[in-house]
């Protein structure tokens, strides 16, 4: 029996897919849910299972766009396996082609070899060229002295590196994130405001309690759940920040489903943490912990990364020290965070050295205004200045559940 594998529906809204990576070859013998590719759609990469045991023939190549529904291999599934053929989990993945472009054929002039005045000779060798180069208009060929002030050096002859490129084709994913970045920079009136935040009162609770923390829960005490936590309450005291534009309306949302930027093997993605505001220290720090495991290893799903009512993303962690990000539509706002660095401030008329963090909050102008725009900021600055009062009701043990 020859079974037909079509490509599954990843999401509604979702109407086609690539084939980023066959990890068998063709007339293998697969097991049924063995893993036989990877497919991009414009939110994740997921795996396709085999749907039976059998000899799979490939009806589809590498990095072609393939339409839900559309036939992508065929199982001949009366096929017996062969003896001591164990089947492939998995196809090394082939380095990119490398196109060297020929040199464009170059007509090389010479000239016979006739002797230079001294004149011309000392222009020639501050311009780094050879009387043989050139043309000489004077008897038998001799470079005169206007010859070689008139010579030009050639700027554009190869010095003998690599000049080579690499034409790779963008991802479906990739060129999803390309369209949302541009739709989000032409369709919204966005603006960014900065502030900074002094994070030593964060440094000391996590030196003092990371380390029971860890132990207690089997998860580190990141920034993640501070900002995130900060967010949640600045959400609660700006809704506007919170909502979103849909035709003529403006939806503002009672919950708080925060989008965490990570950077996975295929780029960009935004996984969600649902119901924010329910969740404690430990449970924000698990599920960061859990959805950003699952977007480095690719199985990342649809359904984890639809949604989002606010994003947060942190550039700090490649060395950022200050950026303007981009608005995730159809959101409202995003939150960057950025490196900490030390730095001398002002405390009390006195210069100390405190470890400081640029923030910066890019909003959507057309709902939200400068008032509420700058108040959340600095409501997230408060937070996380004074997280013991005013992310833990001044029970620190208690928040962290030690």
């Amino acid at each position: 029996m020859i079974l037909e594998m079509k490509v599954p529906s990843p999401g509604e809204s979702i109407k086609e897919v690539e084939i980023a990576t066959w990890l068998v070859e063709d007339g293998d013998y697969v097991e049924k849910d063995q893993a036989i590719a990877e497919v991009d759609s414009d939110k994740a990469t997921l795996e396709l299972p085999a749907e039976a045991s059998g000899i799979i023939t490939l009806k589809a190549e590498e990095g072609d766009a393939v339409a839900v529904g559309a036939v992508v291999c065929l199982i001949d599934t009366s096929a017996a396996k062969p003896e001591g053929d164990a089947p492939k989990v998995e196809k090394k993945e082939e380095a990119p082609k490398v196109e060297t472009p020929k040199p464009a054929a170059t007509e090389t002039k010479t000239y016979a070899t006739g002797s230079a005045s001294p004149a011309a000779k000392k222009i020639l060798a501050e311009k780094g060229m050879s009387a043989s180069s050139i043309s000489g208009t004077g008897k038998d060929g001799r470079v005169t002295k206007e010859d070689a002030v008139s010579a030009v050096p050639s700027m554009g002859t190869p010095t003998g590196g690599s000049r080579g490129s690499i034409n790779t084709k963008m991802s479906m994913l990739r060129r999803k994130v390309a369209e949302r970045l541009v739709e989000a920079k032409n369709t919204t009136a966005m603006l960014t405001t900065f502030n900074e935040v002094d994070m030593s009162p964060i440094f000391a609770l996590r030196d003092e309690h990371k380390e029971t923390f860890k132990t207690k829960h089997n998860v580190g005490l990141g920034f993640m759940s501070f900002f995130t936590l900060a967010v949640v309450r600045a959400l609660k005291m700006y809704p506007a920040v919170n909502s979103m534009i849909s035709g003529n309306e403006m939806i503002t949302y009672d919950f708080c489903d925060i989008s965490i930027a990570v950077s996975g093997p295929k780029g960009l993605m935004v996984p969600v943490i649902r119901n924010a505001e329910n969740l404690s220290f430990r449970g924000v720090e698990s599920e960061v912990k859990r959805l950003a495991l699952r977007a480095r290893d690719g199985q990342i799903t649809v359904d984890e990364m639809t949604g989002g009512t606010f994003t947060i993303t942190n550039g700090g962690v490649f060395g950022s020290m200050l950026s303007t990000p981009i608005i995730n539509p159809p959101q409202s706002g995003i939150l960057g965070m950025h490196n900490i660095v030390e730095r001398p401030v002002a405390i009390n008329g006195k210069v100390e050295i405190r470890p400081i963090m640029y923030v910066a909050l890019s909003y959507d102008h057309r709902i939200i205004d400068g008032k509420e725009s700058v108040g959340f900021l600095v409501a997230v600055k408060e937070a996380l200045e004074n997280p013991a009062e005013l992310l833990m009701n001044n029970d620190v043990k208690k928040a962290l559940e030690l």
